[in-house]
């Protein structure tokens, strides 16, 4: 095996620099975490509302595709239409 070289001594002008780089590159890290993570909640929660409304208008299309699919097949099948029909479907 061949010997490595002693090390340079690195300046302390050069150390106090990366020093206060990672510092700067810390507290700027900490500060866009920051602003996202405020823009993000408020996002998931507008997410969250819209998707309750998403889910009612869903369901409610749901059950009139379910209920024409019922008219259709029992028209086709000549099966009568009980009275109560649509009862069921408010």
């Amino acid at each position: 095996m061949t010997e490595l070289a002693p090390p340079v001594r690195v300046s302390p002008f050069i150390r106090a620099c990366r020093w206060g780089a990672l510092t700067a590159g810390v507290l700027w890290g900490m500060t866009r975490y920051r602003s996202l993570s405020k823009k993000e909640n408020a996002l998931r929660e507008y997410e969250e509302k819209q998707r309750v409304i998403l889910e009612a208008r869903r369901a409610e299309e749901k059950k009139r595709a379910n209920k024409e699919e019922l008219l259709y097949l029992a028209k086709e099948s000549g099966v009568p239409i009980p009275p109560n029909f649509e009862e069921q479907f408010k």
